[in-house]
């Protein structure tokens, strides 16, 4: 199944990466958050770790991009969206960690509105058990119109989760 319930699990296998990249980063000061469907207690996810690593301006980004790629990373730029930046694993450097457990992994600046969007989003839906279960309901559709195709699910999640996302971060906001 492409989406699954909500696994406890998936705090763990974020704590761990997150120390393993805090290893490689220990020189600098920055926050590593848990966002995405995985974040969110009760709510049915892939099992994708989604991660934003989160500097202010007195860190550049050139040496988180080096501690990173320490670790086995590159850079793949921000995939159209500003002030986000996605790092990939390219599998130069093993770790037990990084290599057995699928994430996502993007670097954002304090002030970036993606990362907004990600807290804010997840930090709504811990708190409002109807709209969880509603895009919960939501993603379990898309899955199973998408054939439990993953390339399908995330064309159709674009555009038929579009508003109800856009209804979240409105209310969220506006807290």
């Amino acid at each position: 199944m492409l989406i699954q319930e909500y696994q406890s699990s998936w705090a763990d296998d974020f704590q761990n990466i997150k120390n393993e990249i805090l290893k490689a980063l220990s020189h600098l000061t920055v926050t590593i958050e848990h966002v995405g469907s995985t974040a969110v207690p009760h709510l049915a996810a892939k099992p994708i770790i989604d991660i934003d690593i989160i500097f202010d301006k007195e860190i550049r980004f050139d040496d988180i991009k080096k501690g990173l790629e320490k670790l086995g990373y590159y850079h793949n730029g921000n995939q159209g969206i500003v002030d986000r930046d996605v790092f990939k694993r390219n599998n130069s450097v093993q770790n037990n960690v990084l290599d057995s457990i699928t994430h996502h992994l993007y670097v954002c600046p304090i002030y970036s509105q993606e990362l907004k969007r990600h807290l804010s989003f997840r930090d709504y839906l811990i708190k409002n058990e109807k709209d969880r279960t509603e895009y919960q309901n939501l993603k379990y559709q898309i899955a199973e119109e998408a054939n439990q195709d993953r390339k399908l699910y995330a064309q159709l999640k674009e555009v038929k989760a579009k508003d109800f996302i856009s209804d979240i971060l409105k209310k969220a906001l506006n807290d």
